[in-house]
């Protein structure tokens, strides 16, 4: 890295005033998504609604999330080519754009491509907003900077829940898209004005004098890539994706696909089918709102924990903890406590398993070089959304067979174990040679 000069005061508040809040909003939205599909499930399976059948109702909620996992692969892949400002503001467009159609449906099957296309823009602003608030932190704070920009995901989901209160048996079940859709008319012309591109993209890209004036502005040390984009062998998305499969990043590509597989099925598994395991447990925890309540309430404590941990020991050695603390908390979720226990074990849980996830993108951005940094944060969240799709369906299966409690939490603690090991395998940036 080569320091360039300090700006004036201000500057730099002025970054941290845009570019982190600008993200945090993007990322709020995907928090939205995880839970706005099975807000609006019980209505549409009503008969005066659209009368959705048990596959019906598989395919809307899982369909979302196909096009989120090829949405993350594709646009987060995109971004190391085109920019991680127009990737952004575009995959925000594209998903406000069909969220809105969304509410406009008159069937599932409209309803389920709807819900594809609207995962596809969304599929690509977690990899990429997490890549531009990582490249505008300050060094040595990249965890804290990945933890702080994903409570917007568990905060978007807590609001999204408790929105559905209110405006489902009121206003009905499309308001929810509508309202879903509307932060876009102000978020979208806010990054038009305010959101600078990221100077390690524009340095990786052979642009520095643009480079170092983003970094005077606000504030920032240039990072060098491991090779200029030009001299890579090939051009374009196909030379980034490549490059994650050189000798130098193979490891970490393998790795971290299958931790974020396991990342990703626990929080889905969990935020899916938490509530229903634990009413065939016998527990009576009244509305299964309030339970995801407590779980998304952990996840946003345990993320500003885990952020600060991860900036003093590593990434990868903090993430190793909680995804080894996570199943230890699952496991026990096997066991009947009382109520106030039950919901103190829930919360416990919820700090751990949604941060061990989060710290797999704190990883991943701080120990890949600027011209690739986008793609593999792209390919981690759609590895990712592959277990997305699974941990719902197992879980799904288990309930079926009658096993989900206690074998769903058995299940989940052998993936929490998993992905710590998985995680123990990978390397950080200074044994990794491009």
């Amino acid at each position: 890295m080569s320091s360039t000069s300090t700006p004036a005061g201000g500057t730099t508040a002025r970054a941290a005033g845009w570019v982190a809040p600008l993200c945090w909003i993007a990322v709020l939205l995907d928090g939205f998504d995880l839970v706005v599909v099975g807000t609006v499930v019980p209505t549409l399976q009503e008969p005066e609604e659209w009368a959705l059948t048990g596959t019906g109702t598989t395919f809307v909620i899982t369909i979302g999330l196909v096009g989120m996992m090829i949405g993350a692969l594709t646009i987060g892949t995109l971004t190391d080519v085109v920019g991680r400002r127009k990737a952004l503001i575009g995959a925000v467009t594209a998903f406000s754009v069909f969220t809105l159609a969304c509410a406009f449906a008159p069937n599932e099957v409209v309803f389920g491509v709807l819900r594809f296309l609207a995962g596809l823009g969304l599929g690509g602003c977690l990899p990429t907003a997490i890549a531009m608030v990582n490249e505008f932190s300050r060094s040595g704070r990249s965890g804290r900077a990945t933890t702080t920009i994903m409570t917007g995901y568990h905060v978007g989901a807590v609001t999204t829940a408790a929105l559905a209160i209110v405006v489902i048996p009121n206003i009905g079940w499309e308001w929810m898209f509508v309202i879903g859709s509307l932060p876009a008319l102000v978020l979208v012309p806010l990054m038009l004005r305010y959101l600078p591109e990221s100077a390690s993209y524009l340095v990786a890209h052979g642009r520095r004098t643009e480079a170092e004036e983003v970094a005077r502005r606000y504030g920032l040390e240039l990072e060098s890539p491991a090779a200029p984009v030009a001299e890579q062998a090939g051009e374009g998305a196909a030379a980034t994706v490549r490059t994650l499969f050189t000798p130098a990043f193979v490891r970490n590509t393998v790795v971290i696909g299958v931790t974020s597989f396991m990342g990703l099925l626990l929080v889905y598994g969990l935020n899916n089918w938490l509530p229903t395991i634990m009413r065939e447990a016998e527990y009576d925890l009244g509305d299964s709102l309030a339970f995801l309540l407590v779980l998304n309430v952990g996840a946003i404590v345990g993320l500003l924990v885990a952020g600060t941990v991860a900036d003093r020991m590593g990434a990868r050695a903090a993430g190793v903890i909680w995804f080894g603390a996570a199943a230890v908390f699952l496991a026990l979720l096997s066991i009947r406590l009382p109520v106030a226990g039950i919901y103190a074990m829930v919360f416990l849980t919820g700090c751990f398993v949604f941060s061990a996830q989060v710290l797999v993108y704190a990883f991943v951005s701080a120990n890949n070089p600027p011209q690739v940094r986008a793609t593999a944060l792209g390919w981690s969240a759609g590895a990712g959304r592959v277990g997305a799709i699974v941990g719902p369906t197992i879980t799904g299966a288990l309930f079926a067979a009658g096993n989900a409690f206690p074998g769903g939490f058995y299940l989940f603690a052998v993936v929490g174990v998993l992905g710590a090991v998985a995680f123990s395998v990978a390397r950080r940036r200074d044994h990794v040679t491009a």
